[in-house]
């Protein structure tokens, strides 16, 4: 498949990126430093989030959105997350895939209480966790774009082992064997690139936890 990822020089674009190539898709990274991208193999796009066109995204199935708000400017997982769902308005071969929060996630059965919501969530942040919320809120009454919106598990570790395996859920904070909400970033990129494969969330939220 004709991926791109933009962001592909963060911390979860990078494993997403490697585990794209490995599986032999086509990549292409979007980002604003062209020169934070050293692999050959990779085709890159140097322009920001907020320039892209939806020529820019036209020749891709799919478009993996890994931007991460710098500190200060949380707002922007709204406004750049708006963006990408407009240029890609109405365009039925491409889809869009988001690295997403887990603050959005729900604590309890009755799906009435988030994470974010929860007494202990650190309030350094909740800047952070309501914009990607309302982010996530403004996506699900779009139905004009085939997005899919990815929430990590509560701890999202950025230099655990890939191990390959994994537990899907949907809206709800899923807990491991072990009682742990926990998945490293590679098992993250791991179900993210069987996602783009599968195309089982279509216009749905889904997360997963290591097992």
């Amino acid at each position: 498949m004709n991926i791109a990822i933009i962001g592909a020089s963060g911390k979860s674009g990078q494993k997403i990126m490697a585990e794209a190539l490995q599986r032999g898709h086509t990549v292409t990274a979007i980002v604003r430093t062209a020169g934070k991208i050293t692999d050959k193999s990779v085709s890159v796009l140097e322009k920001d989030l907020f320039d892209l066109t939806a020529a820019d995204l036209a020749p891709f199935d799919a478009v993996v959105d890994a931007f991460s708000a710098s500190p200060g400017h949380e707002k922007d997982h709204q406004t750049s997350l708006a963006h990408l769902a407009d240029i890609l308005s109405g365009n039925q071969q491409t889809r869009l895939l988001v690295v997403g929060g887990a603050g959005s996630l729900y604590v309890d059965e009755q799906l009435t209480l988030q994470v974010i919501d929860t007494p202990d969530f650190p309030d350094a942040y909740k800047p952070t966790a309501s914009n990607m919320r309302d982010a996530y809120l403004a996506l699900k009454t779009r139905n004009d774009v085939n997005w899919t919106y990815f929430s990590p598990s509560a701890m999202f570790i950025p230099d655990a082992p890939r191990t390959g395996s994994y537990t899907l859920g949907k809206d709800r904070l899923l807990i491991n064997s072990a009682g742990e909400s926990t998945i490293g970033y590679a098992d993250y990129a791991t179900a993210m690139v069987d996602e783009i494969e599968q195309g089982q969330h279509i216009r749905q939220r889904f997360t997963a936890v290591a097992r």
